[in-house]
């Protein structure tokens, strides 16, 4: 399979609301595993903040994590947004980094 030389970011919640229930976030970094296959099966070349820094809170401060995809997201041709996305601060910064740049948003 040829890739189309875009490159696709994921988006989504990353933590449950409650830090202790271990078993949500790793939900939530397999549904972001699940649609970053999806398209990378499609030819795009995927960003998926879930599996790359996985589990690594408490190694530095959470906003360097949020302010490096940030900065990651702005070399991005487009999102993919994961359902329930609304109920994260971080997605809701990225998606609106997203429209700012007017990059392509895809609702899932």
């Amino acid at each position: 399979m040829k890739t189309n030389n875009k490159v696709a970011y994921i988006i989504g919640p990353y933590r449950a609301s409650n830090p202790l229930d271990h078993r949500t976030q790793v939900l939530n970094i397999r549904k972001a595993e699940e649609k970053a296959i999806e398209y990378w099966q499609k030819g795009y070349a995927v960003i998926c903040p879930h599996t790359n820094s996985s589990f690594f809170s408490g190694a530095c401060e959470e906003e360097v994590f949020m302010n490096g995809y940030l900065e990651i997201l702005k070399r991005c041709d487009l999102v993919v947004m994961l359902p329930n996305w609304k109920e994260s601060s971080g997605s809701r910064a990225e998606h609106q980094l997203a429209k700012k740049l007017g990059l392509r948003v895809i609702y899932s």
